[in-house]
């Protein structure tokens, strides 16, 4: 068996100078913001902890993956952005699809295969999203996206609109071609988009330290694109990060890179029991609970935590219900969607819930 790696606890020393960390968001967060990054993040961990036990009773078909210990970092960065922005999330991205708007019972249908499911049944339980609020599918090939977001964000420039793309990654896919590719081109285009490196100090179970010699986050002054590293548990810091980085885009300003520092709490997949990875380790990093953190800020503000939780635990079990009533697919539909039948449509829009945006129109001013 493959010893358990020392990985850090912290993030790791940087070598070079970064852009400065962005202020405080309490200056752009108000109390039911606050509330509500909570609200999400729950959400976000009680549609997958349902997942993953429906997945051992054997209702979800395939494999299964979650974001545990990852929620503030796909939460706080898609809560920054407009309703006109895509985003394109990745298997532990759970988070993005629930700021932009994406059903609870839908995304429970699509675990279970159902009809109702995002992708109507289809393309297996993690490659979905919902394009018509602003969430593009997810490519497996990791860091594909990364094109697909570049790609959007070059037509947002061509088209004159006022938009910015985001991609998330992980760490392990800032050492294949196609993350230096849309960095590059990213760069020398000065695209609206944002990249965020969800540092979760594994790829796959290989870590850090065997991964590569130079941080990600500091190879982003040879592309000539600022960057910046934030505590990636820390929901309202990575908020701040993203909000600054895409007033930097909208604004002509180029693309930035935001490493998020957290952790994968659970394996790969519910196929991997993560035994590579130290108890000591996992035990630090619960200590530095995204949810729990936010919790505790409410608290102090007098905000009742537990009536919040309460409120999510009802919501998804309501979800569940729905999505386990949903009929299966029609085979005789099988062949539906499989080409493109009917005229190009544009990736629609989605939820913005932070109160900053106002009533931000298509394409319109920022806030």
């Amino acid at each position: 068996m493959t010893p358990p790696h020392d990985l850090e606890h912290e993030a790791p020393t940087r070598a070079v100078s970064l852009q400065a960390a962005p202020g405080s968001s309490h200056d752009h967060l108000d109390l039911d913001d606050r509330r509500r990054l909570l609200h999400l993040m729950l959400t976000t961990r009680a549609i997958e902890e349902r997942g993953l036990l429906l997945y051992k009773q054997g209702k979800v078909p395939g494999s299964f993956y979650d974001g545990r210990g990852q929620e503030a970092t796909a939460v706080g960065a898609t809560y920054a952005l407009g309703a006109d922005d895509p985003v394109c999330p990745l298997i532990r991205d759970m988070g993005a699809h629930v700021v932009k708007g994406t059903s609870t019972a839908g995304i429970l249908g699509q675990y279970l295969g159902r009809a109702g499911g995002v992708s109507g049944g289809r393309e297996g339980n993690v490659h979905f999203g919902d394009w018509h609020r602003g969430v593009i599918p997810m490519v497996s090939m990791l860091p594909d996206m990364m094109v697909v977001a570049t790609g959007m964000a070059m037509g947002f420039r061509m088209r004159g609109e006022r938009r910015c793309a985001l991609s998330f990654f992980g760490d392990g896919a800032t050492s294949r071609g196609d993350w230096h590719e849309a960095m590059n081109w990213a760069a020398v285009q000065q695209l609206p988009v944002i990249f965020v490196l969800e540092n979760n100090q594994l790829a796959y179970s290989t870590p850090l330290t065997q991964q590569f010699r130079v941080n990600p986050v500091e190879r982003a002054a040879g592309y000539g694109m600022p960057a910046v590293t934030v505590d990636g548990n820390d929901v309202e810091a990575v908020f701040d990060a993203t909000r600054e980085a895409r007033l930097r885009a909208l604004d002509g300003g180029g693309p930035t890179l935001i490493e998020a520092v957290t952790m994968r709490m659970h394996g790969h997949g519910a196929h991997d029991d993560a035994a590579y990875v130290s108890p000591e380790v996992l035990a630090a990093w619960q200590e530095k609970d995204p949810i729990v953190r936010q919790a505790q800020r409410l608290s102090a503000l007098g905000v009742d935590v537990d009536a919040v939780a309460d409120e999510v635990k009802a919501e998804v079990a309501d979800a569940l219900a729905e999505a386990l009533a949903m009929p299966v697919p029609d085979p005789a539909t099988i062949l539906d969607g499989l080409y493109c039948e009917s005229e190009p449509q544009i990736v629609g829009r989605g939820d913005a819930p932070w109160s900053g945006h106002g009533d931000e129109a298509w394409g319109g001013a920022d806030a």
